[in-house]
């Protein structure tokens, strides 16, 4: 019979949250709702279980990538403040040598003089 999977109550989602925000399982525990008394339990058996730590992995994931800034958000970003006729003409300046640096434009030539030696060993077998 194929296994069902587990789902979680409004206290367990509440304890990761808290979680989340302090990794501290005793701690959310108690914030979550659950008894001061059996909250260390609580929060240790929690964090064992696998629906609640692919809920924690899962979130953390998305906050994080809400925290962090793509490229193509950072170009949105810098299109903006170059467009804008209300910003002082030398900040308007660098965001374009920005995005202008972020597409390959003044790429340094770079002369090398290098020797190079190599060496192959080849070994010959006969075919038998």
């Amino acid at each position: 019979m194929p296994k069902t999977k587990e789902k979680m109550t409004e206290k367990q989602k509440r304890f990761c949250d808290y979680y989340i925000q302090n990794p501290n399982a005793t701690w959310a525990a108690k914030m979550a709702g659950y008894s001061p008394k059996t909250a260390y339990k609580i929060g240790i058996e929690n964090l064992s279980k696998p629906v609640i730590k692919e809920y924690i992995a899962k979130r953390n994931k998305q906050l994080e990538s809400e925290r962090i800034a793509d490229i193509e958000e950072v170009r949105e970003f810098w299109s903006k403040v170059l467009r804008d006729e209300g910003l002082e003409m030398k900040d308007r300046i660098k965001v374009s040598e920005l995005i202008a640096k972020s597409h390959g434009a003044f790429l340094e030539k770079v002369d090398v003089n290098a020797n190079v030696e190599t060496e192959i060993n080849v070994r010959l077998v006969d075919d038998e």
